[in-house]
C-alpha cells in the first residue's frame, strides 16, 4: 500500500513481503492513542485486509514503548475516532456529564480495536517498554502477542479514569482470579509474568524481539491468506459464542458510567486544580508503581514489582 499516514508507518518484512508491519508513530508521547491515530489505524487495517498478498500483520510502537494508553492531555473533550476533527459533546451547557455521548465516542475506538480481532488477517502485537491502559486494550485484540522480558502490562486507568473496554477479554485470556486482581488494582506485570499467565505468547530478550517476531510471523505466513482467514474465523467462533462482542459493548457503557463515580470525580478535580502530572502522581502514588515511588517487595505482602 502506498498511502502515507501522519501517525503510522507501514512497511513490509518477511519472506516475499508477505508480512505487513504497522508502527504506531507518536514516539514523543510514547504512542498515546489519539483520534487521528485510531483513524489512521482503521484505514491501514482495512487496506491490508483487502490485500491478498498480506498474510500476517505485525503491530508495534516506535520509540521507548508500544503504547502507554489514551492521550488524555485534552481531558474533558472526546474526539471522534472516525472523524478526527469532530468532537463529541461530553457535557451539557451546565457542565453536567452526558454519559451516552461519552459511551458512543468510546465505542468508536473499541470498534476499531475489535476490527483487529475479527479481521481476516492474523495479527501480532510486538510490545516493548510499556503496553498499558489503551495500549493493553489494543494488544489484547490481536491474535498473538510477543514482548520483551521487561515490558510492563497493566491498566492504571482503572484507578479513577474508567473501565478497560476491550480489557473485558482478560478473563478469557488469563482466568478470572488474576484478571479481577489486575482490574481492581490497576497493577502491572512484566513480560516474564505475562508469558506465565498466558497474556502473551513469548517474552524474549529485547535485542531479539524484532527478529524473532518477524520469524514467527513468517512461520504463520507459510499458509495462504485465505486459509489463515478461515482458521482465524474458526478459532474466533468459540469466543464469539461466549459473547465477547456483547461483553465489550457492555464494558464500554460501564466505562462511560465509571466517569460518574466518586473516585473519577476526585481524579478530575485534581487534574483541574493541580495539573495532569500531579494527578497521575496522586493516582499511582497510593500503589507505588508506574514511576510514582518504590513499591513494597513481595515478601511485604504486595504484588511482584512490575
Amino acid at each position: 500500500m502506498d498511502e502515507q499516514f501522519e501517525n503510522l508507518i507501514v512497511d513490509r518484512v518477511g519472506t516475499d513481503g508477505r508480512v505487513a508491519r504497522i508502527t504506531l508513530n507518536r514516539p514523543e508521547v510514547m504512542n498515546a492513542i489519539s483520534p487521528g491515530l485510531v483513524h489512521d489505524l482503521h484505514t491501514a487495517l482495512r487496506a491490508l485486509e483487502a490485500d491478498h498478498e498480506t498474510r500476517v500483520i505485525i503491530l508495534r510502537g516506535a520509540g521507548r514503548a508500544f503504547c502507554t494508553g489514551y492521550d488524555i492531555s485534552g481531558l474533558g473533550t472526546r474526539g471522534s475516532a472516525m472523524s478526527p476533527g469532530a468532537v463529541f459533546k461530553s457535557r451539557d451547557d451546565e457542565g453536567r456529564p452526558l454519559a451516552v455521548n461519552t459511551a458512543v465516542s468510546m465505542r468508536q475506538v473499541s470498534d476499531v480495536q475489535m476490527y483487529l480481532f475479527k479481521m481476516a488477517k492474523v495479527t501480532i502485537a510486538q510490545a516493548h517498554g510499556y503496553c498499558i491502559a489503551g495500549g493493553l486494550e489494543l494488544a489484547m485484540m490481536t491474535d498473538l502477542v510477543t514482548t520483551t522480558k521487561t515490558c510492563q502490562f497493566g491498566h492504571p486507568g482503572h484507578r479513577g479514569l474508567g473501565v478497560a473496554r476491550n480489557g473485558a477479554i482478560l478473563p478469557l485470556v488469563i482466568g478470572m482470579r488474576k484478571a479481577k486482581e489486575l482490574f481492581y488494582t490497576g497493577d502491572a506485570v512484566d513480560g516474564v509474568e505475562a508469558e506465565r499467565l498466558g497474556l502473551v505468547n513469548y517474552a524474549w530478550p529485547e535485542d531479539e524481539l524484532e527478529d524473532r517476531t518477524i520469524a514467527l510471523a513468517d512461520r504463520v505466513g507459510n499458509l495462504s491468506s485465505d486459509l489463515l482467514a478461515a482458521l482465524k474465523a474458526g478459532a474466533n467462533r468459540f469466543y464469539e459464542n461466549m459473547g465477547i462482542y456483547s461483553d465489550i459493548e457492555s464494558a464500554t457503557m460501564m466505562d462511560a458510567t465509571a466517569q460518574l463515580t466518586e473516585t473519577a470525580y476526585e481524579w478530575r478535580d485534581r487534574v483541574g486544580r493541580d495539573g495532569l502530572r500531579a494527578a497521575l502522581a496522586w493516582r499511582d502514588g497510593m500503589y507505588g508503581d508506574y514511576g510514582a515511588r518504590p513499591r513494597p517487595t513481595k515478601s511485604e505482602g504486595a504484588a511482584t514489582e512490575a
